[in-house]
């Protein structure tokens, strides 16, 4: 004879294995950092300018390209029976930056992601087959490179942000830090936000085996990395957040819920199911704090931020965030606030509605200083040609009231009704 507890277990899995099998996947879009590259630049002082680089600055370095390849390959391993095991183009389609470590990134990425099989081998031994990335100019980047520049009112509150009392309590905090870095560097100018710089050159020093300045203790990298994650946090947070949202990653996060959005709605023709975009620390940085679920912490080269759109039986469809920045572990899930980890869609459009800006040019105009002396100094000009108006008005009434003997006119009158008679 079966128990109860034993009926009740087998009753809960089968209801269990049935809201899971409910539940299948219908579009997928991730979003990751280039991997390991190259300083971006090199301080005055520093003894690895940039010909001390095989490839020189920003470039993406052979231990990037393996931590793509190895991404790639985890979302195949992750996405199996989801993508075709062999490269369809109408499934997946790719976006990147238009930097050689990101381009690179990619063609990394999908090098794990796709090896060719069968008919796509047209080399024998070569496991790799060209998959189009496609980008726009530096100068016309609007979705994937952040900061965005070109927005008074941005500026604006970066400007405010510094008065703070959290940027000034940590400007006075390492304040000895930021004058040894400019003793030592040379740099004419060092504050919380720049000084990020000295500390990725050195990082990206260290991670390819060239020795430190003696300056350079492992007390003064720990400091320099708190300024350098506390610069992050400045860019995209710590003061009015949503709003620099609404002029920064809220920009991409409104494509991706639009895109998320029309993926819910079934269609036979739509054969997309990822979407892949290649960028940088900050885009994923500002991406998250659109969201609020940025941690604050520098995200790590080849990172990855994952959307999955679910959908149920019934139709309702739910988004899901897991973050990558480990590829040691299983990816985080991530809890949009105010919300379940299986965000119904409708919730996750509501709850980042806020963060989303429908005219960005416009809220990127300054509303007060600038404007307002505009607005007072129109009036005033308006106000001095109404008075003149009114004057003459009165100059006018006056005049047409004088008698006739005082407006130097008596003779031709006396002659014109002397002539109508």
């Amino acid at each position: 004879m079966v128990s109860p507890a034993v009926l009740l277990l087998v009753t809960v899995g089968a209801v269990c294995g049935k809201a899971a099998a409910e539940r299948r996947l219908v579009y997928v879009t991730v979003l990751f950092r280039h991997g390991d590259r190259s300083p971006v630049k090199a301080y005055p002082t520093d003894p690895y300018q940039e010909s001390a680089w095989p490839q020189g600055f920003g470039q993406l370095s052979q231990v990037g390209m393996k931590q793509h390849f190895e991404l790639g390959q985890y979302l195949r391993s992750r996405y199996k029976g989801f993508l075709n095991d062999s490269y369809d183009r109408h499934e997946i389609s790719v976006r990147s930056t238009d930097y050689d470590r990101t381009l690179m990134s990619a063609e990394a990425n999908l090098a794990g992601l796709y090896p060719p099989t069968g008919q796509q081998v047209f080399e024998p031994g070569l496991k790799w087959q060209p998959i189009p990335v496609h980008t726009v100019p530096q100068s016309e980047e609007r979705l994937l490179s952040y900061p965005l520049g070109n927005c008074p009112r941005y500026k604006q509150l970066m400007n405010e942000t510094e008065h703070t009392e959290e940027f000034l309590n940590v400007t006075a905090t390492y304040q000895d830090i930021i004058e040894l870095v400019r003793n030592k560097t040379s740099l004419n100018k060092t504050n919380v936000e720049s000084v990020w710089s000295v500390y990725d050159t050195l990082f990206c020093e260290s991670r390819h085996n060239m020795s430190a300045p003696d300056w350079v203790t492992p007390d003064v990298m720990e400091k320099l990395r708190v300024l350098k994650d506390f610069g992050f946090q400045v860019t995209f947070g710590v003061y009015k957040q949503q709003e620099k949202s609404r002029l920064q990653g809220g920009i991409l996060l409104g494509e991706i819920v639009k895109n998320l959005s029309k993926m819910a709605v079934p269609d036979p023709k739509q054969r997309l199911k990822f979407m892949m975009l290649s960028a940088h620390d900050t885009t994923v940085a500002a991406l998250q704090a659109s969201m609020n679920v940025f941690s604050g912490r520098q995200p790590p080269y080849a990172s990855c931020q994952i959307f999955e759109l679910y959908q149920d039986e019934n139709g309702s469809s739910s988004v899901s965030l897991f973050y990558r920045n480990d590829s040691t572990v299983e990816p985080y899930p991530l809890q949009l606030p105010g919300c379940s980890l299986d965000c119904p869609l409708d919730e996750f459009v509501r709850i980042t509605k806020s963060s989303i800006s429908e005219d960005r040019n416009k809220e990127c105009q300054v509303p007060s200083e600038g404007r307002d002396t505009e607005v007072i100094i129109s009036l005033a000009v308006s106000g001095c040609l109404l008075l003149l108006l009114i004057a003459l008005l009165l100059g006018v009434i006056c005049w047409q009231r004088e008698p006739m003997s005082n407006r130097g006119y008596h003779h031709v009158i006396n002659q014109e009704v002397g002539e109508e008679s």
